[in-house]
């Protein structure tokens, strides 16, 4: 199959550039040749936090279809969350993974390992064995509440030169909440997950982290409190990234429905929480976005704010969202978005920028329907926001792994 590109716009070495013609063939690919024009190449993106639920919750997403989604949003490479049934902390667990992604994933999927057994919080799991086969070891979905435990944690990623995934949350500071504690709770009667929650174990890291000398990472950050504790942390050296998600970004609490596809963990925020994060990503704070894209089915999400699952999906959504709401309205440039979404978090995770590639019409107006999404998952604020940017291509490895064929 080869792709015909006319009057397109490539990013590449960090500017954009012209290109009048080119051709692309593409291994694998099917059909016949195809043209794109007015349309803008980027480097394909990469996302450090997605939930593709296999083994153990097909029901709810497979590494196919939550490959095949993220093929679809423009990404080659996304890293896959450690809450399994098995949970991968011993190295047959995690190899069990490893054999599904090899067989069924249609673009690059790196496992992470957990920190601890089980992701219980009592013991770590077998560093050791498996550093050579996760791309880092994270227990998202759950805080390590022990500062012992996270230091040797710690330590040991610090011998084996990988990085501490850090879902930052405070058991102690919950009180049963489930929606940001702000205004929105308050006047609707809901239980509120208080700031502290989650700044609170961030601080405790960071200075467990200068303290070692250790890579750190913290997952989908949403406070204001959390983006000025790393940013006083990067001025004092230590080696510490983060990322948020498009919905931390766009949405405040104001905005929230009684409706499950508006429940995620972290809660999104109140403005000046939002605002802080957008001021994140201008000073360079915050590295990267990350989706946390987080299937559920349609029942689990079925049961209002106080019921549903904590999770939302954003793969199959999240450029057309982010170049809508922050692009478009001149709050960041495109360069900026493209560095977020593709080349920070290749750097950080140390993976080579190659020729993989996604094509993106930015002209292309439509409305959000989840009913389209080859995710398994449906559950997501944006349903029936009007967006630009479509994704008419996807290459991998030098295969056409999505194309638009509408």
């Amino acid at each position: 199959m080869k792709a015909v590109f006319k009057n397109c716009t490539k990013y590449e070495n960090g500017k954009f550039s012209e290109i009048d013609f080119a051709e692309v063939n593409l291994q694998g690919g099917q059909g016949n040749d195809f043209k794109i024009e007015n349309s803008f190449i980027f480097p394909a993106f990469c996302d450090v936090h997605v939930h593709l639920r296999e083994p153990g919750f097909f029901h709810k997403e497979t590494v196919f279809s939550g490959s095949s989604a993220a093929a679809r949003g423009g990404y080659s490479d996304v890293f896959s969350m450690p809450n399994l049934n098995p949970v991968p902390d011993c190295v047959d667990a995690i190899n069990l993974q490893r054999t599904i992604i090899e067989k069924t994933a249609v673009i690059n999927v790196h496992p992470y390992a957990s920190i601890t057994v089980g992701q219980k919080g009592e013991e770590l799991s077998d560093f050791y064995g498996l550093a050579s086969l996760c791309c880092a070891f994270s227990d998202d979905g759950r805080g390590v509440q022990r500062e012992e435990l996270m230091l040797e944690a710690m330590q040991k990623a610090k011998e084996l030169d990988k990085i501490i995934v850090a879902h930052c949350e405070d058991n102690s500071l919950l009180h049963g909440g489930y929606i940001h504690d702000g205004k929105y709770a308050k006047a609707h009667g809901h239980k509120g997950i208080c700031s502290e929650s989650e700044w609170g174990p961030i601080a405790r890291d960071l200075r467990l982290a200068e303290q070692i000398g250790c890579k750190y990472h913290v997952c989908h950050i949403s406070t204001k409190e959390s983006v000025e504790v790393i940013r006083e942390a990067k001025k004092r050296g230590v080696d510490v990234t983060c990322e948020t998600a498009p919905h931390y970004l766009v949405l405040n609490d104001s905005m929230l429905q009684e409706d499950g596809r508006f429940k995620m963990n972290p809660p999104i925020r109140s403005e000046e929480d939002r605002l802080a994060l957008i001021e994140g990503i201008k000073d360079g704070t915050i590295d990267m976005i990350a989706t946390d894209h987080a299937p559920h089915t349609a029942e689990e999400k079925s049961k209002g704010l106080a019921g549903s699952m904590m999770g939302i999906v954003g793969i199959e959504t999240s450029f057309a969202v982010l170049y809508t709401k922050l692009v478009r309205t001149g709050v960041i440039a495109l360069e900026k978005l493209i560095e977020l979404m593709s080349i920070n978090p290749r750097k950080r995770f140390g993976l080579e920028l190659t020729d993989d590639f996604c094509v993106f019409n930015l002209e292309d107006e439509y409305v959000i329907n989840p009913d389209d999404f080859l995710s398994k998952g449906r559950s997501t604020p944006f349903a029936g926001d009007s967006v630009f940017g479509k994704c008419e291509l996807t290459v991998c490895g030098g295969k056409a792994v999505w194309i638009n064929r509408n």
